[in-house]
Formats: structure tokens, C-alpha cells, sequence
């Protein structure tokens, strides 16, 4: 049987294809039309958000803090290139520049600079000309030519206030303050068609796939573009997701519509995230130039901007201070991307792989005052309530030393571990048998005593570890508390009164003992018996040398002869608000911040007038106008007799008690200071012209030295810390001139025998010093009769044999 097979003519052939033509036609239209309505639809869309986005700043203007302004006077070691690149970095032109900035102009020349304040500088449009001979100030003179005792310089910038609860610092740029190299090294390593595509680089995307198809990893960039990258960080999350894709492309477009390249490119900048120092995340090159190089952006050389743009991939494990190899490798990379570009030649490329990491030294505890920035945003909070201050973009001055800042942060950064020395020593038992335990925190403060003005401030060990501020942390005050024991018993004798067991007024020699130790009603269940530090006893002694002894019994005996109530409300005026007129108080139960303390020992060196310290001077608008005004609140607090009989006792403590360590860690300026040693440790002294507290403690209130055995005391946890910073303090030519304290009227200096206390001549060889109210010394000299000295605790083969060297 044959089969017959039915051929379709050519006709009807050519039908079938039309109609499958005309299908797949009406399927693209349909495809074409739906895609176009929902591209269209979500254009719109985004269009919006994009739209709402963009109706606030695209990045908030923050609050700028600036440092106290620097002061010039004669005889400072100073040059005039120095005075000039302070002018340059405070924000001052110089000759040649193409305008004149409106913060201020300056004119060099041989041996002397021209300083001329302008419209948004935060002095008076008060020009000045400093002559500088040999590398000193040799006169300032004013338009006048009148002669000026001193010269303030414009403010320095500290740091920007971080955005929001992120912690986010920028600082921000326009595309024009980019340096070229640093575009060219982001557009060779990110996005070299940045220039050309409209937001969406295709053949990027094409070339993405074919690597991923053909596992090829020979071409460094990613597929996204700037303007991508850009949009996923202002609009979008950071999940990975197409749908993430496509909304990313289409606001791409969308910002490719709104803004030119340079525009894009600047937002970038700005926007991209650069890592994280300590608890800040670093956003921008403006900011991460000063975090990485410390240095503005402009002046970034090729190798430095290769390396930021090299960070852009993974600031994280590109970290140059963690991962330095790393970083170094990246920036090769992008150095060899130029020079693909066309933006570099290889000579330079490879002179630019040869130079070393450059990275600032400084840490952000050093440079930026993190601790001392918290307070002040505090501080602006209280003062200006619900004001939005850090978006308007406000000036803030305040009372930071950057140098004395600098000092401080070293200081507790080189000798923290004497004191995890000492804390392991404690804790070698738990260190044998694996029990963790913890290593203590610092608080330092400086302050003017004349001013309150808070010079440096380091808050903890570690501001990246801890934001905890421990300056403002109230802690008991322990023996840094006594001189106010002695400054209300000083007040007596001002008051010709005489204290009860006594037969004079009170003078340095009043006799006072710690044998019989008084057991006191606190009004509690509890009696309270007080102890000296380790039992230690000497008996009956001068009352200088029971603050040079820091005696406990002796300190709470002469409190209770001068009244709980008054010695507790003279350390309330003094800014120890805490203090109650118990007998545990004369030896520092009650508790003050760091902060406190410095505030409370102006009155001792300033003459018996308490300041509040003060962090805040200005605020000004960014244009210079100013918001507000703050002047430290002063009260006299002491007589000035009072005040100086104190610290003469406290010099007594520096250069022969307990805060003698410091002076066996090199310090060796006229000083006078108190140790305090209870739960924690405390170092308490000031010169003529600078207040330094120390303090060292456990954040959970543990003692440092649970057993008590004198292991973690001030003399050896604060001492350290406070000689290492006073040391270098002393040096800055601000703070040189630092004088012998000078007695006012009505008291009298007065060398005595040691032996005896009594008046000193040419018979007694042995002699110290000491200030007395007049009215108050010995008026017996010390070959008189029958006179003891109670002081002398040799035995009586020391006496006869001349061994040993008797306390007093």
C-alpha cells in the first residue's frame, strides 16, 4: 500500500510564517509596551523619593568645634613661617592667593608677619604685626604701631560634631577642592567610563557576566558604576537582591537627569565610606585624609590618593594602621590602573609604589578630643535646648589647648602600663589560676587656674574601646580632700580663734597625733573607727607633716576640733557638692568627679577664688555672628592668706610626702599637690599656671588593691601619669613661665629647726621652711631650752649617733 503525503503549496507556507511573524511581533509589542509602563511606572516612582530625598541638604552641614585661640607673646620661641602655616590651617590667605578668604589675611615677610583679622574670623577686625628676631618674639605691635603685651591667632579646628546615632564624621568637598589625582585614581579602579555612560555602563555588565561564566579576574572593577554605587548608599539598603538591581539602576538614571558628572562625582566623595577609627565611621575623602594622613585633601600626593581610592573595596580589611600590607598592595593596583588610563606614566606609578605609608601618628584620642567633644555636645544640648545646632552648621568655640591635648593623651597612652603592673602584681594569684580580672581606666583634666578654663581632658584609656567619660564620673575623692581639712582650720586663725585642746591659733606646727584613734557616731548602727592607710602610725606630729604623711587619724581629729559642718560646707563652695559634715569626710567618702576636683583646687591656686571650669566660650553662626556668649561664673571661696598657707603645706607634700613621686619621675618645677588613695587612686597638683587631676579606678567600684597592702596607691598608679604630662606641659612656651607661689600680705615665710620646730640659727644646721599667718610662728629660736621636738620618731641611739634624718 502506498502513502501519500500531503506537501503544504507554498502559499499557504508563506501564511503559516506570517502569522507566527505577526505573533512573536505582538507578543515584543505587548513585552515592549508592559516593560516601558512598568520602567515608566517606577521612574516615576522613584522619581519621587528621589525628589523628597532631595528637598533637605544631602548632607547635613555639622557643628564645627574649634580650639581656644593661641596666644603670642614676647620672648615666645616662635617663627614666622610657624605663625604662617597656623594662619594657613586656621583658614587665613597669604600674599598671592587668588582671593582673600573671609576668615582672615596674613603678609609675611623676613622678620616679621602682618595678621589681619576678617569679617567671619572670631576676633575683632584688630590687625596686628608680629616681629620675630633669632627665632623669639621681640615686640607685637598693633595699626597703630602701638606696642600689645600679647596677640590671639585665630582658633584651630578640633573636629566636626559626628552625624547621629551612627557616629558618622565627614568633612565636606566640592568637586574643585578634589585633587585630580585622587579622581583619576577612583575613575581607573572604580568606573573608567564614569565620564561617558549615563549612569549604567552596559559593556561593564556584559564584561561582569563573561568573567563570572568564564571564571576571568583580570579586570579589577566591579560592575556597578560611581553613580550606582552612589544610589544604593543615599536611597537604598545594602541588600543583595535584583530587585535591590533594578531599583538601583533606575535611580541611577534618575541622578544622571538631576546632576552633571561633577556633581555626581562630588556626592560620591563625600558619601562613599573610607573605615572606622576608634567609634567613628569615616565618611568621605575630605575626612578620611585628615583621619589617615592628617592633612587637608588638597594636599594629598599621588601615592596617598591612590591609597584612599583603593580603600573603597573594603575599608575594613584594607585598614592601612591594621592591615598596612594590604593597603599597600591595593594602592599598587590602583597606581597600575592609572597608568592603563592614560593618567599617570609607568615612572611615576613606580616612584609612587617606592614611597612608604605616611599614616598620622595621632590617634583619634590625641587629635580629636573625643571625650572632650562629647561634653561640649552635652553642654550645647543643655544650653540650647531643642535647636538643632549641629545641622545649621554652627562654630563652636571652646577652651582646648591642642597642644596640652596632645600631651595629656600621650602621657596616659605611655604610662597606663606601670599601672597594669601594679594590677597584675595584685592579682598574681588569679593570673596563676586563670580568673580574669580587669585592668583599670584614667581620667586626666588640665586646667587654667586662673580662668577654669579646661585646657585637655581624657576621659579613659581608650575612646575607641570606651565612650564612657570618666572626668565626669563621680568617684569617692579619698585624700585629695584633706587640704580642705586644713584650709577650714586656717580660716580659724584668720578668725583669731583658737581650737578646741589647743593654746594657739592653728599654724603648720599645731601638734596633732594618732595614737588614740576616737571612735565616732555617724548617726547609724554603725560606729566608725578610722584607720590609717596599712596602719601605719607617727604618733604625735606637726600638722604639716600629717599632710605630708596624708595621717587619716590625725586629719579626722583636727576636722572634728575645726566642725564636721564647717570643713564639709567650705568643700560644697569649693564645687564638692556631696560633702556631709560626717566623720569619714575629712578623708574623701564623699564623692566628686575628676572635673570637680580641678575646679575645686583653683581656690587653692588662685589666690581663694573658686572658678567653674568651663569647656563652652562662643557660638557662632557659620558667617561669624554670634549665638551666644559664656563667661565662667567665679566666688571668692577662701581668704587669700588661707589659700596660700594651704598650698605652702601642699608644696611640703610634693617635695617630701606622698606626692614625692613625682618628683622621682622627673618633674621638678615649683608645684604643689595631694595623693589620694581609697577605692581608687588620685593625683592631685598644680604649678602657678595649670591644675592636673589624675585619676585611676575600677568601673564596677572595686578597690585597686583589695587587701590593702599599698600596692595600687596614688604615689604609684596617678603619680606616673601626672609627672609624664606635667612634664611636657611645662615645656610648651605657654606654659613655661611657670614662678614660685607668692605669698600675699599678712603672711610670713619662716625657716625653723627640724629638730625642734622652733625658729632656726646658725646652732641648728637642719632647717626647713614653712608660711605662717602673722601672728602665728614660733618666736623661740631652736637652741632654747627644754624644748622636745615630738616630730623626731628616731630611737634614742639614732639621736645620740646622728642617724637618720627626723621628719617634720
Amino acid at each position: 500500500m502506498a502513502l501519500r503525503l500531503r506537501i503544504p503549496n507554498s502559499q499557504s507556507g508563506h501564511r503559516l510564517r506570517s502569522r507566527i511573524l505577526l505573533a512573536l511581533l505582538a507578543v515584543f509589542l505587548v513585552a515592549g509596551v508592559t516593560g516601558i509602563s512598568i520602567f515608566a511606572y517606577f521612574y516615576v516612582k522613584y522619581e519621587g523619593i528621589v525628589d523628597e530625598r532631595l528637598k533637605q541638604p544631602i548632607f547635613a552641614s555639622t557643628a564645627q568645634i574649634y580650639a581656644a585661640p593661641r596666644e603670642v607673646r614676647p620672648g615666645q620661641k616662635l617663627s614666622v613661617n610657624w605663625i604662617a602655616n597656623e594662619l594657613h590651617e586656621a583658614g587665613y590667605s597669604g600674599d598671592g592667593a587668588p582671593q582673600a578668604s573671609p576668615m582672615g589675611t596674613y603678609s609675611e615677610g623676613v622678620q616679621q608677619i602682618t595678621v589681619q583679622p576678617g569679617p567671619q574670623s572670631y576676633h575683632a577686625p584688630d590687625s596686628a604685626t608680629i616681629h620675630v628676631s633669632g627665632g623669639v618674639v621681640d615686640s607685637i605691635t598693633d595699626a597703630h604701631g602701638q606696642q600689645l603685651s600679647s596677640y590671639e591667632l585665630e582658633p584651630l579646628l578640633i573636629t566636626g560634631l559626628s552625624e547621629g546615632a551612627q557616629r558618622t564624621k565627614r568633612r565636606l568637598l566640592t568637586y574643585d577642592e578634589i585633587p585630580p589625582n585622587l579622581v583619576e585614581a577612583v575613575i581607573a579602579i572604580e568606573d573608567r567610563r564614569f565620564f561617558e555612560h549615563g549612569g549604567i555602563d552596559y559593556w561593564r555588565i556584559l564584561g561582569a557576566m563573561r568573567n563570572d561564566i568564564f571564571h576571568l579576574h583580570r579586570y579589577t572593577e566591579g560592575a556597578s558604576t560611581l553613580t550606582q554605587q552612589l544610589a544604593r548608599g543615599f536611597f537604598l539598603t545594602p541588600e543583595r537582591t535584583y530587585s535591590r538591581k533594578a531599583r538601583e539602576a533606575i535611580i541611577s538614571i534618575i541622578l544622571e537627569h538631576r546632576f552633571d558628572k561633577k556633581q555626581i562625582f562630588a556626592m560620591y566623595a563625600n558619601e562613599i565610606p573610607l573605615g572606622q577609627i576608634g567609634s567613628f565611621s569615616i565618611d568621605g575623602f575630605g575626612e578620611a585624609s585628615q583621619d589617615y594622613f592628617g592633612k587637608d585633601v588638597n594636599q594629598l600626593d599621588l601615592a596617598e590618593c591612590a591609597l584612599l581610592a583603593g580603600l573603597i573595596q573594603s575599608p575594613s580589611r584594607l585598614n592601612p594602621f591594621h592591615h598596612p600590607e594590604r593597603a599597600i598592595e591595593r594602592r599598587n593596583l590602583v597606581l597600575d590602573s592609572m597608568v592603563e588610563t592614560g593618567a599617570i606614566t609607568k615612572d611615576e606609578a613606580e616612584t609612587a609604589k617606592s614611597e612608604r605609608l605616611h599614616l598620622v601618628s595621632s590617634s583619634v584620642d590625641e587629635s580629636e578630643a573625643p571625650y572632650f567633644v562629647d561634653l561640649v555636645h552635652d553642654q550645647l544640648t543643655q544650653r540650647l535646648g531643642d535647636r538643632d545646632f549641629n545641622r545649621e552648621g554652627l562654630r563652636i568655640y571652646t577652651s582646648l589647648d591642642p597642644d596640652l591635648q596632645r600631651l595629656a593623651t600621650q602621657a596616659v597612652d605611655a604610662t597606663v602600663h606601670v599601672v597594669d603592673e601594679q594590677v597584675d602584681l595584685v592579682h598574681a594569684r588569679d593570673k596563676r589560676l586563670g580568673k580574669p580580672y580587669v585592668y583599670p581606666q584614667v581620667a586626666l583634666i588640665a586646667l587654667d587656674p586662673h580662668t577654669g578654663q579646661v585646657l585637655a581632658l581624657v576621659g579613659g584609656r581608650s575612646y575607641g574601646t570606651s565612650q564612657v567619660n570618666h572626668a565626669v564620673a563621680h568617684r569617692p575623692t579619698g585624700s585629695i580632700f584633706k587640704p580642705f581639712v586644713y584650709a577650714a582650720a586656717f580660716e580659724t586663725a584668720v578668725e583669731g580663734t583658737i581650737l578646741p585642746g589647743q593654746t594657739a591659733l592653728f599654724s603648720p606646727v599645731t601638734m596633732l597625733s594618732d595614737d588614740n584613734p576616737t571612735t565616732y557616731d555617724e548617726g547609724t548602727p554603725n560606729e566608725y573607727t578610722p584607720h590609717n592607710f596599712i596602719n601605719e602610725h607617727y604618733g604625735t606630729m606637726t600638722a604639716r607633716y600629717a599632710l605630708m604623711r596624708s595621717d587619716n587619724i590625725a586629719t579626722i581629729s583636727l576636722a572634728s576640733m575645726v566642725g564636721f559642718d564647717r570643713v564639709a560646707a567650705l568643700a560644697r563652695a569649693a564645687g564638692v557638692k556631696s560633702a556631709q559634715g560626717t566623720p569619714s569626710m575629712p578623708i574623701g567618702s564623699y564623692d566628686a568627679t575628676p572635673l570637680d576636683m580641678a575646679g575645686a583646687y583653683t581656690i587653692y591656686a588662685n589666690g581663694g577664688v573658686h572658678i567653674d571650669p568651663w569647656m563652652l566660650a562662643s557660638v557662632r553662626t557659620p558667617t561669624g555672628d554670634v549665638v551666644e556668649d559664656y563667661t565662667p561664673t567665679t566666688r571668692q571661696v577662701l581668704d587669700p592668706r588661707v589659700a596660700y598657707l594651704t598650698t605652702n603645706m601642699m608644696e611640703a607634700v610634693m617635695n617630701g610626702g606622698t606626692a614625692a613621686s613625682a618628683r622621682s619621675f622627673g618633674f621638678t618645677a615649683p608645684a604643689a599637690g595631694k595623693t589620694g588613695t581609697d577605692h581608687d587612686a588620685w593625683f592631685a597638683g598644680f604649678t602657678s599656671n595649670l591644675i592636673c587631676i589624675v585619676w585611676v579606678g575600677n568601673d564596677d567600684y572595686t578597690a585597686l588593691d583589695p587587701e590593702n597592702l599599698g600596692r595600687v596607691q596614688g604615689s604609684r598608679a596617678a603619680a606616673p601619669i601626672w609627672a609624664a604630662f606635667m612634664k611636657q606641659a611645662v615645656m610648651l612656651p605657654q606654659y613655661s613661665d611657670t614662678n614660685e607661689f607668692t605669698p600675699p600680705d599678712g603672711v610670713q615665710i619662716i625657716t625653723l629647726d627640724t629638730n625642734t620646730n622652733l625658729l632656726a640659727d646658725a646652732s641648728c644646721p637642719n632647717d626647713y621652711t614653712a608660711a605662717f599667718l602673722d601672728g602665728t610662728a614660733p618666736t623661740d629660736t631652736c637652741d632654747h631650752k627644754g624644748v622636745m621636738n615630738s616630730d623626731d620618731h628616731r630611737n634614742i641611739f639614732q639621736k645620740i649617733f646622728g642617724i637618720g634624718k627626723p621628719s617634720n
